[in-house]
């Protein structure tokens, strides 16, 4: 097999890069993946504020719902 020196300088340039960009960029993965958990975690907190809400409102709405089918007066009852 013949020996190109081209490609040798290819190969060797392309894992010194990966092992030198590797430690540089780690940092920098790191602390994006910090923020997207960050990010992650604020949506899911409005979310489940929102679902709080969204049930507060519907609980309401059934005990108004409610308390316009129930007997008011006396004799209402009596006939139920």
């Amino acid at each position: 097999m013949k020996f190109d020196l081209s490609s040798f300088l290819l190969g060797y340039g392309a894992g010194a890069t990966t092992v030198f960009l590797g430690k540089r960029l780690r940092p920098l993965l790191l602390e994006l993946a910090t923020m997207l958990y960050r990010f992650s975690d604020s949506v899911m907190a409005k979310a489940a504020m929102k679902q709080e809400d969204l049930e507060d409102l519907l609980a309401e709405a059934r005990a108004r719902a409610h308390r316009h089918t129930e007997p008011t007066t006396a004799r209402e009852q009596a006939q139920a």
